[in-house]
């Protein structure tokens, strides 16, 4: 998960945008990492998975809306998998006894973590 973490940071942190292979390429490595681990995550996984689905997810959305054909269909698909992953992972949060504004407010947090 640290490494996956570490790499949305470097994502965000970036000047220009990633070139879509290297955007589906990771958006893969998301999906397969929790499809394979999710069941397993510990209450800070959950944030970080979070963290990622969320921002993958918006900036597949925005993506989607600049460009035509195969690739913005692709990027609609990667958008609507990512909202399931991060409703699941929101619940989960709630479940633990975090509200709305609790999440927002470590959400931004997370957007200054220093990430090694």
């Amino acid at each position: 998960m640290q490494e996956l973490y570490k790499e949305i940071h470097e994502y965000l942190n970036m000047e220009e945008e990633i070139p879509f292979n290297d955007f589906e390429k990771y958006y893969k490595k998301v999906i397969a990492y929790f499809n394979d681990k999710a069941d397993q995550f510990n209450e800070e996984d959950v944030w970080k998975a979070l963290f990622i689905s969320e921002n993958v997810m918006s900036n597949a959305e925005g993506r989607a809306k600049e460009v035509k054909g195969t690739k913005a269909k692709k990027y609609t698909k990667m958008s609507q998998r990512l909202t399931l992953w991060a409703q699941n992972f929101a619940a989960r949060l709630a479940e633990l006894g975090y509200n709305k504004d609790q999440m927002n407010e470590r959400f931004e947090k997370m957007f200054e973590d220093n990430v090694e």
